[in-house]
């Protein structure tokens, strides 16, 4: 199998150079996914402020350490990204592809508005409600893709379980440190 065949040959009738485009629109697009991808996790970086009032909390002895919260999104991102791009090329019609983009700039803004909310805040009790809208978010993408490109759904699942352990996080944070007012 070669890279066309990968990608999707362009039908018999049409030139090779009809491969060369398809592949390049192809690759254009997953850079788009990346970027897009990267720009939400920039804005939930740029409210994830590390502050004295962060510090003070009391946190479970299990949590992760901090510096190992970036590279864990930086690979979640990252699948988000080749997950969202399977499912823009596996979507079949214009509607499908704009439910796809809609329930990705959802999610963003989930994931985006947890940050807001637990350290711009400082509201982790209202930040787990949130997440609940997030975790619901993902489950959502995972259903929608499922049945057009299994592989995009899967990319996903870390993604799950990562925001279900920061719930988990989250509660114990509650737990240990609150009420918070």
């Amino acid at each position: 199998m070669n890279a066309f065949e990968t990608v999707g040959s362009a039908p018999p009738h049409l030139p090779p150079s009809a491969d060369r485009l398809r592949l390049q629109t192809h690759w254009r697009s997953l850079l788009v996914a990346f970027v897009v991808s990267f720009a939400v996790a920039g804005m939930g970086s740029w409210f994830t402020v590390l502050d004295a009032w962060y510090f003070a909390l009391k946190q479970p002895a299990w949590k992760p350490p901090d510096p190992a919260f970036g590279a864990i999104w930086s690979a979640i991102f990252s699948l988000c990204a080749v997950s969202a791009w399977m499912g823009w090329h596996a979507s079949q019609s214009r509607n499908e592809r704009l439910q796809w983009l809609a329930l990705w700039a959802l999610n963003a803004f989930c994931n985006v508005f947890w940050s807001v909310i637990y350290f711009k805040w400082h509201r982790p009790d209202w930040s787990l409600i949130e997440l609940l809208f997030l975790w619901q978010s993902i489950f959502i993408l995972i259903v929608f893709i499922y049945p057009r490109r299994r592989l995009a759904a899967w990319l996903l699942l870390p993604y799950l379980v990562w925001v279900t352990t920061a719930g988990f996080l989250n509660h114990s944070t509650i737990s240990l440190n609150g009420p918070f007012a």
